[in-house]
């Protein structure tokens, strides 16, 4: 088997059998004869010790090496997932109790200006830029590894013709998955994104403040390195660059991963004139378009 033979990713379910285990093995080249490899693993008992899993095997290993392989699980690979809202701080928590990775050697990497400007980043670190998705990594991988396959699948994954939507309309790209974090945060059902989205556009363009809970938040989680699920009165008084009660306008950058359906809230967001918005019960939203309405949306609720 040469050095440079390519690598595949076999998953090995749950309860597989040796012949199944021989055709997934055959399908990707790992091996050449199913028969064989049968053979192999029943006279070396390794019928009954393959394990289940993820595991990344050169095309060419052959019976053997393949079966040593399954039964060590030493080349399994291991799943991580991001999921849509997730701030840099929580993929370091993921990073480091899945992959044994250092939190803070991710955090480094995700501020690290020479990655940033590889992959044309405009922001002072990965926030926002990272896909939410689930990735599959060796052991041992390091942090720098990880953060180029997370960035590189943000990129892959944008669509070039959001950022021709995006300057029809005068935004950036900063700007687009900014806002997008933010409706992220907020949004509980699809449907809701694109009049969350308006809001908030509507309230920039009148020159009105975002209040946008998912910034305090993030302001909290990067003040004290927790998230909190629950506001208070006294949480709006937070002092931050990030708190939109505070201060106008948008957010320094974003403040969280944002998935598709809110990238593209944004830059589409509904014809509305909603200017305020309350979450009901059922995680759906509640619009409105002046204050008045919107304080008996509130009694509505609490009654």
């Amino acid at each position: 088997m040469g050095a440079c033979a390519r690598r595949e990713r076999v998953v090995i379910p749950d309860g597989s059998s040796v012949r199944a285990v021989a055709d997934s093995l055959a399908a990707h080249g790992v091996i050449t004869s199913k028969t064989w490899f049968r053979l192999v693993a029943r006279i070396g008992g390794y019928d009954r010790r393959v394990r289940s899993g993820d595991y990344e095997l050169s095309r060419g290993t052959g019976s053997l090496g393949a079966l040593r392989a399954l039964a060590s699980g030493r080349a399994s690979l291991i799943h991580v997932t991001v999921p849509e809202g997730y701030t840099l701080l929580d993929i370091a928590d993921v990073v480091q109790s899945e992959l044994k990775v250092d939190r803070d050697s991710f955090l480094t990497a995700a501020r690290d200006t020479g990655m940033l400007r590889e992959f044309a980043v405009p922001a002072a670190s990965f926030e926002g830029f990272l896909r939410p998705d689930t990735y599959y990594f060796a052991a041992g991988v390091s942090a720098r590894v990880i953060l180029r396959e997370m960035a590189r699948t943000f990129q892959s994954s944008w669509d070039p013709a959001w950022d021709a939507q995006a300057a029809a309309q005068r935004l950036d790209r900063l700007t687009v998955v900014t806002l997008a974090s933010v409706v992220e945060g907020e949004a509980r059902v699809d449907t809701d994104r694109p009049l969350i989205a308006a809001v908030y556009r509507n309230r920039l363009r009148l020159g009105m403040p975002l209040q946008a809970d998912p910034t305090v938040q993030y302001a909290i989680q990067v003040s004290t390195g927790q998230r909190k699920q629950r506001l208070y009165e006294k949480d709006y008084e937070i002092e931050s660059p990030y708190n939109t009660y505070q201060r106008a306008g948008l957010p320094p950058g974003p403040v969280g991963a944002p998935g598709r359906k809110s990238i593209e809230a944004v830059l589409a967001p509904a014809p509305v004139p909603y200017l305020y918005f309350v979450a009901g019960p059922d995680g759906r939203h509640i619009f409105s378009r002046t204050y008045a309405e919107h304080l008996r949306a509130v009694a509505r609720l609490r009654r």
